[in-house]
């Protein structure tokens, strides 16, 4: 079967992926089915690189928390902090440890030195500040968001002080107590002060849009933009907290969904920017549906990339990332008749498959799910092949 499929098999280069394309997407969303192996941030880079080069690509946007990953992006734009101070500051879900994104980070800025910022690469956190077990506190976003508007628009337009909303956040502890994501009784997300929050947070955001020609003017597009990414920070992660203390059974579901909504918003964002490389799981750029089983049962959910696709159409494209064997988590050989399977047998290390002409080409053919031995990494599921745009697969991931 792998003579079958040879005529899908292009260079991983940044031209053999937008051959793929009907036109150049102004979000290119590359997946990858495990996270932490360096090996596929690696060749995320080097695709990077050469979308930079060649195509005209100047941002990177990857799953990691927005407001931290605003510390990287003055690093590579302007220089501010050291790569030391960036890399312990401006990652959230340990991303900052990694080698391959430290490689990023200072390859970025190299590149920016003395460019003019017209030129500039752009980098961005796409995700909001939640982690698997807790979700952060509101209080830097809202503050934030307030003293930008206190310091350019009149107090008296203004809904509250700061230190009105200083009373209400109360301890950031409160916020972040890990065992709320079990136990929504410990969640202070449907107190009453929440609750003002959640008022004051509205009415801030809706003053930054009424404001917008006199922001803009008065200080510029860009801190106008970031005011708005942490209004939208701010009313995502209450909403986000309001939902951590339902009961009822639809919570989980509800949570899922709210985590990929504010991730699409920031996407969108990014989109108006111009043309962006994006990473991170496929399940988050998935077209179809997206399914989990939690303690609480079966949940599914549109990701982020469904929720952008129907937004932007043809401007939006997905390449999953494929991989034959992660032995180092006792991910062996796949099996012949899954599609990991299929493509292990090509003579190639790693490979752009172009997925319609693989679709032709299996005909009748319908590979079998793999199942993973591992937690940590999940197979493509072969139904979803018509929503991905192509496939860059990767026979082996050596421990690094």
């Amino acid at each position: 079967m792998a003579t079958d499929i040879k005529g899908t098999v292009h260079a991983v280069e940044a031209v053999a992926v937008m051959g793929l394309l009907p036109a150049r997407p102004r979000l290119l969303a590359l997946g990858e089915p495990t996270h932490g192996e360096d090996t596929l941030l690696d060749l995320r880079n080097e695709l990077f690189r050469q979308l930079v080069e060649q195509e005209g690509y100047r941002t990177i946007a990857i799953e990691s928390d927005c407001v931290r990953g605003l510390v990287v992006d003055d690093y590579v734009t302007s220089g501010t902090g050291t790569l030391d101070e960036v890399m312990e500051r401006g990652f959230s879900h340990g991303w900052g440890t990694s080698a391959a994104n430290r490689e990023l980070v200072r390859w970025m800025r190299a590149y920016n030195d003395g460019r003019p910022a017209s030129e500039r690469l752009r980098f961005s956190g796409f995700d909001g500040p939640l982690e698997i077990t807790d979700a952060a506190s509101p209080r830097q976003a809202l503050t934030a968001l307030h003293g930008y508007l206190a310091a350019w628009v009149d107090a008296e337009l203004l809904p509250c002080t700061g230190e009105t909303l200083d009373r209400l956040l109360g301890a950031d502890d409160r916020w972040t107590d890990p065992a709320a994501m079990m136990d929504p009784a410990r969640s202070v997300g449907q107190s009453a002060e929440a609750g003002q929050l959640r008022l004051l947070a509205d009415d801030l955001v809706t003053l930054l849009d009424a404001q917008a020609p006199h922001l803009i003017t008065a200080t510029s597009r860009e801190e106008w933009d970031r005011a708005r990414l942490y209004g939208r920070t701010a009313t995502g992660l209450l909403r986000y907290h309001y939902w951590m203390a339902d009961t009822s059974p639809a919570r989980m579901t509800r949570l899922c969904a709210l985590r990929d909504v504010m991730m699409a918003q920031n996407l969108l964002a990014v989109a108006a920017r111009g043309p962006a490389l994006l990473h991170a799981h496929n399940s988050h750029f998935q077209r179809e549906k997206s399914t989990m089983q939690m303690w609480e049962g079966p949940v599914e959910w549109w990701s982020a990339g469904a929720l952008v696709s129907a937004e932007l159409g043809e401007e939006y494209a997905f390449v999953a990332t494929a991989l034959g064997t992660i032995r180092h988590r006792g991910v062996g050989a796949p099996p012949p008749g899954t599609l990991e399977g299929l493509l292990y047998a090509l003579p190639e290390d790693r490979c752009v498959i172009d997925v319609p002409r693989l679709v032709t080409a299996l005909g009748d053919t319908r590979p079998v799910p793999r199942v993973s031995p591992w937690f940590g990494y999940s197979p493509l599921d072969p139904a979803h092949l018509a929503g991905t745009d192509g496939i860059v697969f990767v026979r082996d991931v050596p421990q690094t």
